[in-house]
């Protein structure tokens, strides 16, 4: 199968997943684009919503239309790094009595893992997760043990409470490709979900893709030819968010301590490459650059106390940025 006609192969499996997912989740037709197009980049994502709009839910079905081992972790104050990566236990051989360590594997031995309420649990346990996200290894007793590809983590905060929450440094906000924030449904939106879901009917889900399916378009999408301008319009766009850069507006020097790093324009490529194929198009164009900027950016950027007094967020500023406004 040469690159032309794997396209052509993503596309229709892209369209056929929406339809499946559409038969679970109603709405969210952006967060379930930008889920797939972090997947296809071997991203991860960061999702950010209110309880009760289907995070979950959500989750576990694109697990299922992409035939995938799906596992959720609850995160808690109690858990333990152990507890999400796996253990050694003393196993006895009945026959001959010997007592040997075996190593028991922990949830986070599988395709796609929803990591619920990521910030409930202490740095220490955070990290054993974050670890796995980058190296997709885990080591224990001296012992690496490789995690199956593909390997997608998703974790999900909670915007409201933030008592005994332990949020996230910067650092390791950074490893998360997108960061989606879910709204309320539409008004329609809520009338179609408390319909389907205050009946008796059950969907059957189809497997549009597995794992190998999936293993092939990610390595599709690396052979991607990009433009020059392109690369220049999303490494400036990264380097504008730097205060310290000559490049950047007034109001950035004003609102940002910090900007986004390399791993944002990396980002905003792939994502953007992933955009375009998704679409039947064979190269990106700088408008799948500004598609994808607020989820890539929003999280990287760290505000002055003038933006947060002001009430800029991050979202605002990047927008402010793609208007080429100062």
């Amino acid at each position: 199968m040469n690159d032309v006609e794997a396209v052509q192969l993503l596309t229709k499996g892209y369209a056929d997943i929406r339809r499946e997912i559409a038969k679970v989740i109603v709405g969210q037709d952006l967060v379930i684009e930008q889920l797939l197009i972090s997947l296809l980049a071997r991203g991860h994502c960061l999702l950010v919503g209110v309880p009760g709009l289907a995070k979950t839910l959500l989750i576990k079905t694109l697990a299922e239309a992409l035939d995938l081992k799906f596992s959720r972790i609850q995160f808690t104050p109690d858990l333990m790094p152990s507890d999400i990566t796996g253990t050694e236990i003393i196993e006895e051989n009945i026959s001959s009595g010997q007592k040997d360590f075996k190593f028991v594997r922990g949830p986070v031995f599988a395709n796609i893992i929803l990591a619920d309420e990521i910030n409930r649990t202490p740095p220490k346990t955070q990290a054993a997760l974050l670890e796995a996200m980058q190296e997709h290894h885990v080591t224990a007793a001296g012992q690496t043990y490789r995690l199956e590809e593909p390997f997608f983590v998703l974790a999900t905060q909670n915007p409201i409470e933030q008592e005994g929450t332990y949020p996230l440094p910067e650092a390791q906000l950074d490893r998360f490709m997108f960061n989606l924030w879910l709204d309320y449904p539409s008004f329609e939106e809520e009338k179609e979900i408390v319909k389907a879901t205050t009946s008796p009917y059950q969907p059957s889900l189809r497997h549009i893709l597995n794992g190998q399916d999936i293993i092939r378009f990610q390595d599709l999408v690396r052979r991607v030819p990009v433009a020059d301008n392109v690369i220049q319009f999303a490494v400036e766009l990264v380097n504008r968010t730097r205060p310290q850069s000559s490049q950047a507006p007034g109001f950035i020097k004003s609102w940002i301590r910090w900007g986004a790093g390399p791993r944002a324009s990396q980002f905003l490529i792939l994502g953007a490459k992933t955009r375009a194929i998704l679409q039947a198009r064979h190269t990106p164009d700088i408008d799948d650059v500004r598609a994808i900027a607020g989820p890539v950016l929003r999280h990287r950027i760290v505000l002055s106390f003038n933006a947060e007094a002001e009430g800029v967020s991050p979202i605002n500023i990047v927008d402010k940025l793609l208007t080429n406004s100062d």
